[in-house]
């Protein structure tokens, strides 16, 4: 069986190996040539087929899940028209850019052939996970996908509020950070965040004064968001309870007897 095979597959190269007595050098120059165009067609036709939105969604898991997220957003309805799709936010536009996300993204087919996230359960189950793995890849490209629609050398920062500006010039003009140090979430919901290094905190001086009249029911939201309550001590606590007063319910004078 086996020296079978072998027999023929010897007989197959030695067929592919010999060169053409009857063929000339420029039509086997012409053939190679046409081969390759058609074979370079075929590649580039099938590569955009699998860049449409349409192909992304194509999965129940992103129709529903992701997708269904984005169409909520500025990214996906707004005043001016322009809508981004999956491969815009997810494929850079270079060749080899895109061959290489290509190549990474291959990895997803295993997760649709063994159900890794084939139910809503498993899919927030592995949001965390699914997050943190694309927000690494835009802090290793600088953003490049944003960076696709959104110049930094096209901004007006004059129509920017004074601390969108602030904090634009300070650092992403500067290359200090990238988008998405601070747009985590722009386009899908966010994952459970408790534990998560944010990656960027606006530094002291660019923060606000706190409001004195305000300050004790900030305190008191922070102390509500915050997971282990561990901002403010008990004490804390019961002095800002204490400086609320609550109005006194008002009485009806008693009739006279």
């Amino acid at each position: 069986m086996w020296s079978r095979l072998k027999a023929v597959a010897l007989w197959c190269w030695k067929i592919l190996s010999t060169p053409a007595a009857t063929l000339s050098l420029g039509f086997l120059t012409l053939g190679g040539f046409l081969g390759g165009v058609i074979f370079w067609g075929a590649f580039n036709t099938a590569l955009e087929l699998t860049n449409t939105e349409e192909f992304c969604i194509s999965c129940h898991e992103m129709e529903n899940n992701v997708y269904e997220e984005l169409t909520r957003t500025v990214h996906f309805s707004n005043r001016s028209g322009v809508r981004a799709s999956c491969p815009d936010c997810h494929v850079p536009h270079e060749w080899t850019d895109k061959i290489a996300r290509k190549m990474q993204a291959s990895k997803e087919v295993w997760g649709k052939i063994f159900g890794t996230i084939n139910t809503r359960r498993k899919f927030l189950d592995h949001r965390l996970e699914l997050a943190q793995h694309e927000w690494a890849r835009l802090k290793a490209n600088d953003s490049l996908e944003c960076r696709n629609c959104h110049s930094s050398v096209a901004m007006d920062l004059s129509r920017q509020t004074e601390r969108a500006a602030t904090i634009h010039t300070r650092y992403l003009l500067s290359g200090e950070a990238t988008c998405i140090d601070c747009h985590k979430g722009i386009a899908h919901e966010l994952p459970n965040m408790e534990g998560v290094d944010p990656g960027w905190k606006v530094p002291p001086e660019l923060q606000g004064d706190e409001l004195p009249e305000a300050s004790v029911f900030d305190r008191l939201e922070r102390l509500a968001r915050s997971p282990h309550r561990t901002m403010w001590s008990l004490d804390d606590e019961l002095s800002a309870v204490s400086m609320i007063r609550l109005p006194l319910p008002k009485t009806e004078p008693a009739p006279p007897e």
